[in-house]
């Protein structure tokens, strides 16, 4: 059997050619799916009753399982689901002035062992499937009622280590017939896979790309970020301008400000340097913290300091706001608590 909610329209549409049926039906199913959310085929009204016994025995749906989600005082919502497998993973809602988005995650665990981050403290156990990338989407939208508008491929997990099901996915997510989330309203983020960044500049759909540096120079993000080891600065740097130049894109380069790791006013000027003249804005992150790991979030007067320094030597900078602090906010946090419990 076939996972619907993985399939693209013209893989609905072949699929309807393979058995002698019309390819329009294809559009038919798309908008049951995702502007109607219907659950089974025996609600698509337009289809017709003797087709479903074929499209029940070739064509799955699924769900998700919500194991346990927390609420912030915020707005932010973080759910914990459970994977047909019974592998764990989170999904986090995230109310903005611009819309509702949706942060995804793209592996059972990671394999990139940044020093900082609770995703890591699980080592990868498999890809997700492109209909388990899409459900994460379903599920939120229906536990909420909530119509999101945005997406963050920034999970648990490294998305271009998952590569063609993280792209089909987004295929899938701007179909204008479905769920029609704009290309532009999608960001996918990477900690520094070289050869894909190339890659993805050929990437036809105009979604964003965030490249997680959080280093200004080779040595402190070797110490923190082991991707660097193969692709230091000198291979990654070219390849985000080979992106820009190439898609007129401008490129989010995210900064998780660390206290006396990465947030003193020296490097904010390495920073400015390494990134003068590319079409790029600087996105600081106050660190969420994780028990098992020694990091912690800078303070205050050095995330402004480091701002302030930034902003003075023209660079297009933001300080983002906290979002989801009363709750396991870091990435990967709750799910690693969860399987402490179990």
């Amino acid at each position: 059997m076939k996972h619907i909610y993985g399939m693209s329209e013209e893989d609905i549409k072949d699929y309807f050619i393979s058995i002698d049926e019309k390819p329009y039906r294809s559009r038919q199913i798309i908008e049951w799916l995702y502007r109607k959310d219907a659950r089974s085929f025996a609600e698509m009204t337009n289809i017709k009753k003797s087709l479903q016994p074929t499209l029940e025995r070739d064509l799955l749906f699924d769900e998700l399982e919500l194991v346990t989600k927390q609420e912030s005082k915020d707005g932010t919502i973080k759910f914990l689901f459970k994977l047909n497998d019974g592998n764990l993973i989170e999904t986090v809602l995230m109310n903005h002035d611009y819309g509702y988005s949706v942060c995804v995650t793209t592996q059972v665990g990671c394999n990139m062992g940044c020093a900082f981050c609770a995703s890591g403290l699980k080592k990868k156990k498999r890809n997700l499937e492109t209909f388990e990338l899409v459900l994460q989407i379903i599920m939120v939208q229906r536990l909420t009622g909530i119509k999101v508008s945005h997406v963050v491929v920034m999970g648990i997990g490294e998305p271009f280590d998952n590569y063609d099901n993280v792209l089909k996915f987004l295929e899938i997510l701007n179909n204008p017939f479905g769920l029609e989330i704009g290309q532009r309203h999608m960001t996918v983020s990477t900690c520094g896979l070289v050869p894909k960044i190339y890659e993805y500049s050929n990437f036809p759909l105009q979604v964003n790309l965030a490249i997680s540096l959080h280093a200004p120079n080779d040595v402190v993000r070797s110490q923190i970020m082991p991707i660097n080891k193969s692709y230091p600065l000198a291979k990654l740097i070219p390849a985000l301008k080979e992106y820009i130049n190439k898609t007129n894109r401008r490129l989010t380069v995210e900064y998780i400000l660390i206290e006396g790791v990465n947030d003193s006013v020296e490097q904010a000027n390495e920073l400015s340097d390494l990134l003068r003249g590319m079409n790029a804005y600087i996105n600081l992150i106050p660190y969420n913290e994780v028990l098992e790991n020694p990091f912690k979030r800078s303070p205050k007067e050095n995330r402004q300091r480091f701002y302030d320094t930034l902003k003075k030597r023209g660079m297009n900078v933001t300080l983002r706001k906290e979002q989801g602090s009363d709750i396991d906010a870091a990435c990967g946090q709750l799910r690693s608590k969860q399987m402490k419990n179990e």
